[in-house]
């Protein structure tokens, strides 16, 4: 017989979710402040209001702190492309390259709400070995928009999926240098004419 958890468990299960994400939001704000490199975990235990043991506690150091905000971003980046081919198909629309179209604006939307983490993910300001983390994310992403857009396995498909996913990664970086929401929305629009193109519509 399962026990359901007691109201103690589930409150001190809450309290150890707000204390981990009071950290990632105080290591968010410092390292877009400062960068990867100068932000040191002093910083962000005062911004967070925690001590040093329950960050190790909780991440392991600066690094995880890192690569958990990027996980985080990856993960919002992913539901939000996926949402806005969902709600494509909910429109009936059934053109791989506009389902294509339709996932990318969400992303490049997302691009510009996060702008911040958009920037510190880009400017290449990172801990040893994201780079490659980096690259085995970018190539899982080719493949599942290689299947969404129903893409052969030849080279000139497997390059044109190459260079759509790479279009919508340098959008993104100039989205999150917009300086305001209509200039963003503007490079989105535009960073779409470019898709269609690529793709020969």
């Amino acid at each position: 017989m399962s026990r359901k958890p007691s109201p103690r468990g589930a409150w001190e299960w809450q309290r150890t979710a707000r204390t981990r994400l009071g950290m990632l939001d105080a290591a968010r704000a410092v390292f877009a402040e400062r960068g990867f490199a100068e932000a040191g975990i002093a910083d962000v235990v005062r911004r967070a209001g925690c001590s040093v043991g329950s960050l190790y506690h909780h991440f392991g150091g600066k690094t995880e702190l890192f690569l958990a905000l990027w996980e985080d971003h990856q993960r919002a980046h992913e539901e939000a492309a996926a949402s806005g081919v969902a709600e494509a198909r909910r429109a009936g629309v059934a053109d791989p390259v506009e389902l294509f179209i339709a996932g990318a604006r969400a992303y490049l939307r997302g691009a510009w709400e996060r702008r911040d983490l958009t920037r510190l993910f880009m400017d290449g300001d990172a801990p040893p070995g994201f780079e490659l983390i980096r690259r085995t994310r970018g190539r899982e992403w080719v493949r599942q928009n290689s299947v969404l857009l129903g893409a052969d396995d030849t080279p000139l498909d497997r390059l044109t999926t190459a260079v759509l996913t790479a279009a919508i990664a340098e959008a993104a970086r100039e989205v999150a240098v917009c300086e305001t929401g209509a200039e963003a929305e503007a490079v989105i629009d535009a960073s779409i004419t470019l898709i269609r193109r690529l793709a020969g519509r």
